[in-house]
């Protein structure tokens, strides 16, 4: 109800590949919905996770990690991180507990420098470093930008969590929520499913793969004991078909099972997971195949 001092509004979580932003997302609400690897390129779309309390509702949207564009791909990656970014109330910048800002940062602060809306400073991983040093990474940071606020954290252990949501809440307009109090996500099921799939690629995988992977749920059926799911793991190059199939199916086996177990856990059911490979070259600079693998650059430009 209007008037009842509750406050809503949108979150943008920034910073460069690898800081954590889908980890910090999860640890807030509390379940599984962005997939977490310490490879770039893991968070591609826009995914917003709704947190719903008392005192209002915040929309985080966890958003691609910025970095220079090196195909259409990572064109539609860059644009979804700065609209998101331009469209918040609020903005976090999560930086990892370390004294190097480098290049990407650095271009973070010429974003950031230009926004109007408050901009809370995120020291992610404090529990790898030691009171002290965390002050001094803080210094080294305020003379780049001045914020709203600064709140140190550590995402993996939810350390400070709470103080965080708590100065997000203090930075957002007052009003009525967004979503229904028991939304989590903004993403389909099959959406969840297909990111935790290519998860387990991206964590089992070489260096060079990954980045050509994508993964398309094409089958998604429920009965009263079990969920029967196909998807298709898609890459560039045949030699990268054999190195998902593995030798004897190892490869290809263990991305399944290890997807299963995250999926089941969601769906609280049990799972049989199909899955399949298809080879589409280039698929990253093609607008159609990006659009078929959910990567829809207009969903970015329309209102």
């Amino acid at each position: 109800m209007p008037g009842d001092g509750k406050r809503s509004g949108f979150c943008a979580v920034i910073g460069r590949p690898n800081v954590g932003k889908s980890t910090l997302t999860n640890r807030i609400i509390g379940q599984k919905i962005a997939i977490t690897s310490d490879r770039p390129q893991t968070t591609r779309n826009r995914i917003r996770t709704v947190y719903t309390d008392e005192r209002g509702q915040i929309v985080f949207v966890d958003t691609p990690g910025i970095q220079k564009p090196r195909n259409r791909l990572g064109e539609y990656m860059d644009t979804a991180a700065k609209r998101s970014a331009a469209e918040a109330d609020v903005i976090l910048w999560l930086v990892e507990a370390d004294e190097y800002v480098g290049p990407r940062d650095k271009d973070i602060v010429k974003q950031l420098s230009s926004v109007r809306v408050p901009v809370i400073l995120v020291i992610n991983k404090t529990d790898t470093k030691k009171r002290a040093e965390i002050a001094g990474i803080i210094d080294i940071y305020r003379k780049f930008l001045d914020f709203a606020e600064v709140v140190p954290v550590s995402a993996k252990t939810g350390e400070n969590v709470d103080v965080l949501i708590e100065q997000v809440f203090k930075y957002l307009p007052e009003g009525e929520a967004f979503f229904d109090e028991d939304t989590v996500t903004d993403q389909t099921i099959r959406q969840i499913v297909a990111e935790m799939i290519r998860e387990k690629a991206l964590k089992n995988l070489g260096d060079e793969i990954p980045h050509g992977v994508a993964v398309t749920v094409e089958k998604m059926d429920f009965s009263e004991t079990k969920v029967d799911i196909g998807a298709t793991i898609i890459c560039e190059k045949e030699s990268h078909k054999g190195i998902i199939i593995g030798k004897g199916g190892s490869m290809i086996k263990k991305i399944g099972t290890a997807a299963r177990r995250d999926i089941e856990e969601l769906l609280d059911s049990r799972v049989n997971l199909d899955l399949w490979i298809k080879v589409r070259s280039n698929w990253r600079d093609s607008d159609v195949l990006m659009k078929n693998f959910g990567y829809d650059r207009k969903d970015l430009t329309d209102g």
